[in-house]
């Protein structure tokens, strides 16, 4: 049985990247399995997603604690301890990081283990789709070809799965070409596949029932959202071109985390510290004064400018 995670953030489609390589598999005669871990289900918030295939009935359930393969969406995502990127991942294990750094520049920046490789995934996107979020068939592809899988049973799901989301045809067309084109970049890794399961030890957990005065689910706690720095999130910033702007003020309106103050001169100011990067604000700009630009990462981390 082969077993792939995902890890990516909120909007990148972590949980169709999934769902294409389990369709995939499904179309080469395996059996398959995939599930999402969604958390904070917010965009941006890390989220994982799970594949299993294999000739056998596939009778594991949940998350993938000893995967096979790792896909991360996200470079940022190898510095955010709430991700577990690095859980499980052995030496041998192919890691694929969409990210513009090498293989070694990562490594040198963030502690993970396993066989690296990188592909600047969202640049590809950018160029070829003209859609910074448009990275799902890319990583699924991508995961296919780590997999083993072969070229057409993964043309064929994605244009399934993106069919199922009502993608216009002409839009799926584009997405399979420039997908079959990171699924030929992608050098392949022989994987010794259950190997590091066939070395875990599970034990099982008996859970402690107490009485409802005790066990009943409560908040007593204050409110902490602010001191969580969620900019950590984001992919893309908006960014203010100061004269294009008639102080509207519908960005602040928009803004669903509060992160927008306005001026004295009617101009937005953003929390970059809480922007979460869901781009509602560049959307819902009348003059187009608010834009999305990459952020400029490092790796692993970036600076705000």
């Amino acid at each position: 049985m082969f077993s792939v995670r995902f890890h990516g953030r909120g909007g990148q489609g972590a949980k169709t990247a999934s769902r294409i390589l389990g369709t995939a598999a499904f179309l080469s005669g395996y059996l398959a399995q995939d599930s999402p871990i969604y958390g904070a289900e917010r965009r941006g918030a890390p989220v994982a997603a799970f594949t299993r295939f294999g000739r056998e009935p596939i009778r594991e359930r949940g998350a993938i604690a000893h995967p096979d393969v790792v896909v991360v969406a996200d470079a940022s995502l190898l510095s955010d301890p709430t991700a577990h990127v690095s859980e499980g991942v052995a030496a041998q294990t192919p890691v694929f990081v969409n990210s513009s750094l090498t293989a070694e520049q990562l490594r040198a920046q963030a502690s993970l283990s396993g066989r690296i490789m990188t592909l600047d995934v969202t640049e590809i996107a950018l160029q070829q789709l003209g859609q910074r979020e448009a990275i799902s068939a890319l990583l699924g592809a991508v995961a296919a070809r780590l997999s083993g899988l072969e070229r057409e049973p993964v043309r064929f799901a994605i244009e399934r799965e993106l069919n199922d989301l009502g993608l216009a045809r002409p839009v799926i067309e584009r997405n399979q070409a420039v997908a079959l084109h990171c699924y030929d970049t992608v050098r392949v890794m022989t994987i010794d596949a259950g190997l590091g399961r066939a070395r875990a030890v599970t034990s099982l957990h008996t859970p402690r029932y107490e009485a409802p005065t005790r066990g009943t689910a409560r908040i007593s706690a204050a409110g902490n959202s602010v001191l969580r720095e969620t900019g950590g999130w984001r992919t893309f910033r908006p960014v203010l071109r100061a004269d294009k702007c008639n102080g509207c003020w519908l960005c602040f309106a928009y803004c669903p985390e509060g992160v927008i103050t306005m001026n004295r001169d009617d101009k937005p100011v953003v929390d970059y510290a809480h922007c979460k990067g869901c781009q509602i604000c560049v959307h819902e700009c009348p003059t187009q004064a608010l834009t999305a630009e990459r952020e400029e990462k490092g790796g692993v981390a970036w600076t705000a400018r």
